[in-house]
């Protein structure tokens, strides 16, 4: 039995670990309603709350929350309950639009350029290292993003090449993620790559974060993230791009203000959750001599071992799960 214990705990991603202990309420997280009428319903989402299930996952999401609110009110049928025209990643909170009907959630996903009208984000974002790297007090981000093998997107550089080669499929199964967010054959697989454009402003730049305003021409998965890490400045406790520090034990990613024509009133509705206020606190402070995150000290640990292991050749897998594309690719390339 204590094999057992032992052995689901090694399994579970050290983040994870890390918002169970700090984070009052991990897998509780409470949606609020900010509006809702025949059509829509605005919502403040929490961080750590998956917008829709993903494949075999078991995880409470924003859609099974509002059925389960919308069951208990006797307001949920068949032909009224909440359909998804917009998402937010998983440790993203803040405001965000479901449609309550099928015929709302085609005409928002139809005219979702010209009906939101804004759409801004707040970040806290770890400073460059290289002081001439910092970016202007405002301007557009306007990278294309890729996809690696754990779905994540990142900003495509010169001599990045995907780690496998794609293969026709011949034998009627499904291509995997990774292979789907390839293009080409063989020799020639390369990166499959999406426009991305991202306007950001600074708000408060301090000694070591920086607390950023953003808005987005697109919508990709990852966008701010990528984005802003491909310049040298990942957000506080974003594990996938590397961050080291993880003040407020959440990614610092806020959807703050969202702006839009009612699709069947026409009226202009603008709804706006601020952040904690704990974050520009925080930025005005500076944290010169942070707590390092339970991720970096665990990978620390493995990139240790993969330094010794990569003289054969050989990476352990542990060690391939806390590391990105370009890490792996450089460590094989030794």
């Amino acid at each position: 039995m204590k094999q057992q214990t032992t052995k689901t705990i090694h399994n579970v991603k050290p983040s994870t670990l890390e918002k169970r202990a700090h984070k009052a309420d991990y897998g509780k997280e409470q949606i609020k309603i900010l509006y809702q009428d025949q059509d829509l319903m605005v919502i403040n989402k929490p961080s750590g709350l998956l917008t829709v299930p993903y494949p075999g996952s078991k995880s409470r999401t924003v859609l099974s929350v509002i059925e389960n609110i919308m069951r208990k009110d006797g307001s949920y049928s068949s032909k009224h309950r909440p359909f998804v025209v917009h998402r937010l990643d998983r440790d993203t909170s803040g405001v965000m639009m479901l449609a309550l009907n099928e015929k709302a959630q085609k005409l928002i996903m139809a005219s979702w350029q010209q009906m939101v009208t804004e759409r801004l984000y707040h970040a806290v974002a770890e400073n460059p290292k290289n002081k001439d790297r910092y970016l202007e007090s405002k301007g557009l981000i306007d990278a294309p993003l890729a996809y690696n093998a754990h779905n994540i997107g990142f900003v495509l550089k010169e001599g990045d090449k995907p780690s496998t080669q794609r293969k026709f499929r011949n034998d009627g199964q499904e291509k995997s993620i990774y292979e789907r967010n390839l293009e080409g054959y063989g020799s020639n697989t390369h990166f499959k790559t999406v426009p991305a454009r991202t306007h950001y402003k600074i708000i408060f730049q301090g000694e070591t974060h920086t607390l950023f305003e953003l808005s987005l021409d697109t919508g990709k998965k990852n966008q701010i993230r990528a984005h802003l890490a491909s310049k040298g400045y990942p957000l506080a406790g974003d594990e996938n791009y590397r961050a080291k520090t993880d003040p407020f034990h959440r990614l610092a990613l806020h959807a703050r203000t969202l702006e839009f024509i009612h699709p069947f009133t026409n009226e202009k509705m603008r709804f706006e959750v601020p952040e904690s206020e704990s974050w520009l606190k925080y930025v005005q402070r500076g944290d010169k001599n942070p707590k390092t995150p339970v991720w970096n000290q665990k990978a620390e640990k493995e990139a240790k071992k993969v330094s010794v292991e990569s003289l054969n050749k050989h990476i352990p897998r542990k060690a391939l799960v806390h590391m990105d594309f370009m890490e792996r690719m450089k460590l094989k390339s030794k």
